[in-house]
Parts: C-alpha cells; structure tokens; sequence
C-alpha cells in the first residue's frame, strides 16, 4: 500500500468481532462486489463490551438493508420491542416521565404542534389538553403495555407508530456472523500482536497475529472497542474527552430473571451519582448502573445496583471504564474507526448501536478505491464527528436540565458551562419554544420536546403564529386526535401477547 496507489479495493479486514466488527462484515459482504475480500480478525480470549442491549428506530432500516427477517430476528436474540424511554427521578425526585420514539400529534396551519399544545396547557382552562405524551401513539402504548408494527396507509393512526428492540448483543453478533460468513465473509481467529505499516506513506499494510500469522488489507477497519488498536494506538490519533460534561466514567452491569410483565420500554432511573438501567428481554432482563467514579465509590455503587433490582442475580456484576469523548478523526489514512474504536457516549438514550450503524453506511457511500482520496476522507469526518457532537449535546441535556440538589454530583451537572451548540438550542427554546433540526441530526424536535418538558424546562411563551388558530377549533381537534390515539393504543395486544403469537424464542436460556 503506496497512498498513491490507483483502482479497486480488494482486500478489506476488520480488527475486533462484537457487535461493530459483525455489523460491518454483514454489511459490507452484501455490498462489496465478489471479488472484494472482506476478513475479519477476532479473538475468543477477549470478550465484548455490550453496555447497552437497547436501541433507537434506524436499527429497522439497517437489519432491512443486510436482508434480516424481523421475527427471526427477534427470535435468535431473545429480543423484546421498544417504543421508549421511560425516565425516572431526572428532573427532580419522583419526576416520572417516557420519551417515546414517534411523533406528537400532527401540525396545523404550519404551525407545529407542541405549540398548540402550550397554548392550551397554558391557559389553564378545565378541559385541559392533559400531557403530551396522550398525543404520541408510541408513548400511549408504552404507558399500556401494548405493541403492535405500524401500518403502511399514512392517514390511519397506526402508521405513526416508532418503535426499535431490547436485545441480547452477543446474540445478535453471533447472528450477524452466520449472516456475513454466508455471504462470503472470513473469520480469522487470532490475537492481534502488531500492527505493520508502510515506511513511506504510514498506511497500515497488515495485522500480526500472536503465533505469527501475518494478515494483509488495503482498507482496515478498526473494531477493536476502547483499545482502539489501529486508530488509536498504531495511527496515534488523540482522543477528545467529553468527561467535564459527561462525568460519568464507570458501569456495574448484570443480568436478572425476569419479573412481570414485558415493558416495550428501557427503564433509566437517576441516582445520586449517576443513573441505572433496565432493560427487558425475552429471557432475563438487563440491568447497569452508570456513574461517576469522582462521586461515588465502586462498593457503593455496585450496591445500589443490586438493591435496586427487581430479580435474582443471573451473574457476578461485571465491571466497564470508560470516558465519554471521540477520536479527533475517525477516518486516518486507510483505516476507519468504527464503535468503541472512535468514541464513546454512556448508553442513556441508547445510541451506541446507532453510531455503529452511522458510521457503516457512511463508510458505504464514501466506500474508497486505492488512491484513498483525502476529501472523501475528510467529508466522512466531518460527517461523523458533527454526528457525535450533536448525540453528546442530547445526552448532556438530561444532565443539565434538571432542579436536583440532593448531591454534588447533580450540583455540578445543574450548573456545569454548557457547550455554545448547547446553550444556543436551550435559549431558543426558553422564549418561545423554538426547536430546529440541523443537517443530519439524530434526534428530532419530538424528542427535545418530549425530555425538555419531562424534566419541567417549560418555556416562557409559544409561537405568536398560534394566535391565528382559533380556541375553541383547537380544542377540539386535540381532543379528537387524544382520543383516536388513546382508542388505537388500547385496541393493541399486548407487548407480551405479540411476542407469544408472531416472534417468542423457542427456548428460554437463563444465562
């Protein structure tokens, strides 16, 4: 490998199995063209990270893109269904509320619809609009217990339905690796050792492994979770860390049996240092605390933990250490950073999966030939690194916005400086409840709205366009639209009844 080498890759190896490294090999095996090696490296001796067993909706079109069957799908992982999430104790103790994937209501007249919505609720009137979320279909059936797949017919109530899974991440890898090796991916089992790179350019040309074998590429993609083994420790790209606004640093994970029903919702309840999860599947349920080693000791923490679960402990807690931030670059050279690799975000509105996802198809349509062209290199960065950027804004909202002073670790996030990008958003939304959705942005206003006002961020007016829609119309539109959703919602079966009729897993595991 010269940098100036000209034609089509061949050869590409992915460093690191999991969830990222079988997400780029099922990906990239259906894309390349037969005569493009894919190979990926992994070795048994290193286990996987698997924070997070949840994720957002744009995980729908991925499994669609690499040809996965939804049902089989949900059966291989012991997947459950999630339609949001449910937050506890965020914006003050015994604050309860669900961000709901989806959209509230419909606009009017141009006018977007959680304006309408303050309107009524501020004008205290008896037949109040009630919350928000009675005009989300998602949030409704959340709060029911209730699943089912939207409709395709755009004028029929269900069609607004979002919805996205709970999985076991160790299945749906080992799934994703049968998918890739049937479309002619390579598994190589082995340990990485060195890195070879080309004295003249800095390319990486190969990968040795521990007993010597030697394993040859153009194109490297790194996989390797936090060790970030190419990126980080053989190209030397620096790392950028996000921990003076996301201080949480450490995670206590552990598996439980399953109690109750089947929520179609991950569950995050804050405590004095952080927050814990859970997440439930078909066969156990998940469960983590995430916080910060600077206020709160491991004992301490990992107590919590177990105090706070709902079944009997499946496993020893497993411990993660991390620091929120990204590479500075997450394409060098001829090798791309994919997960842990690049960067790392704690699990809280579920969007490692996502920036796995993100990344791939990034990769896929800016896929390079040998010259390795150093403005696709660059448009792939800026693409990407804008991406974590605005994530990292969402998830520091929920830090931020909130009224708890109960412990040090929430008096710092109340009152910690925000990023510009940051406090820009809250300033508009604090007058009259402007939300816009930048270029690419994951997370759409629905979903700024559906946190800002859970954790009590109301603003101090709406849009004055309000004015031109008349009350009494108004008011009888929200409450035909609360009520056809309600009547929808509660026309579903059960998220457990779905599960039973069209996707449970053969045989529950217990482990």
């Amino acid at each position: 490998m010269t940098g100036a080498a000209t034609g089509p890759i061949r050869k590409v190896v992915i460093v690191g199995g999991g969830t990222a490294g079988w997400m780029t090999a099922a990906a990239l095996s259906r894309a390349v063209s037969a005569d493009v090696s894919v190979t990926l490296v992994e070795s048994e001796e290193i286990g996987t990270v698997g924070v997070g067993e949840a994720t957002i909706p744009s995980l729908l079109d991925f499994n669609r893109i690499i040809g996965i069957d939804e049902d089989a799908f949900v059966r291989a992982t012991q997947a459950t269904f999630k339609l949001g999430i449910r937050f506890r104790d965020w914006g003050r103790i015994g604050d309860d509320y669900l961000h709901p994937f989806g959209t509230h209501g419909r606009d009017v007249a141009g006018v977007s619809f959680h304006q309408l919505w303050l309107r009524a609720a501020a004008r205290g009137e008896t037949a109040t609009p009630g919350p928000i979320g009675d005009y989300c279909l998602s949030h409704v059936a959340a709060r029911l217990g209730r699943f089912n797949r939207p409709v395709a017919d755009p004028s029929a109530v269900l069609s607004t339905l979002s919805y996205a899974f709970h999985f076991d991440a160790g299945l749906y890898a080992a799934y994703l690796r049968t998918l890739s090796k049937a479309a002619g991916a390579t598994r190589v089992e082995g340990r990485i050792a060195g890195v070879v790179r080309n004295a003249e350019t800095g390319f990486i040309d190969a990968v040795t492994l521990a007993d010597g074998r030697r394993v040859d590429g153009e194109l490297f993609v790194d996989c390797s979770g936090f060790r970030s083994l190419l990126l980080g420790d053989a190209l030397g790209v620096p790392f950028t860390s996000w921990q003076h606004w996301l201080p949480c640093d450490r995670a206590w994970a552990v598996p439980s049996t399953r109690q109750g029903p089947l929520t179609p919702y991950t569950r995050a309840t804050a405590d004095r240092a952080g927050w814990r999860w859970r997440i439930p599947l078909q066969h156990r349920v998940g469960n983590g605390h995430v916080y910060s080693s600077a206020y709160s000791d491991d004992d301490t923490a990992v107590r919590a933990l177990l105090d706070g679960l709902e079944g009997t402990p499946l496993a020893e807690p497993r411990q993660l250490r991390f620091v929120a931030g990204r590479r500075e670059r997450l394409w060098e050279k001829n090798c791309v950073a994919i997960g842990l690799a690049g960067g790392f975000l704690e699990p809280l509105e579920s969007t490692s999966i996502h920036l796995i996802q993100s990344g791939i198809t990034r990769l896929l349509s800016l896929f390079p030939d040998r010259s390795f062209n150093p403005v696709e290199i660059a448009e792939y960065n800026r693409l990407l690194l804008r991406e974590y950027d605005q994530v990292r804004d969402f998830i520091i909202l929920h830090y931020h916005a909130t009224t708890r002073s109960d412990s040090p670790f929430w008096d710092h996030c109340r009152t910690m400086t925000l990023p510009a990008s940051l406090a820009d958003k809250l300033a508009l939304w604090a007058g009259n409840a402007r939300l816009f959705r930048e270029a690419g942005e994951l997370f759409t206003p629905d979903s700024w709205i559906a946190v800002l006002l859970g954790q009590g961020q109301r603003p101090t007016g709406c849009d004055p366009l309000v004015a031109a829609l008349p009350v009494g119309e108004a008011a009888a539109f929200l409450a035909h639209l609360r009520d056809v959703i309600g009547r929808t919602a509660a026309a579903m079966p059960t998220h457990e009844t779905f599960i039973a009729q069209h996707c449970a897993a053969p045989a529950l595991q217990t482990a």
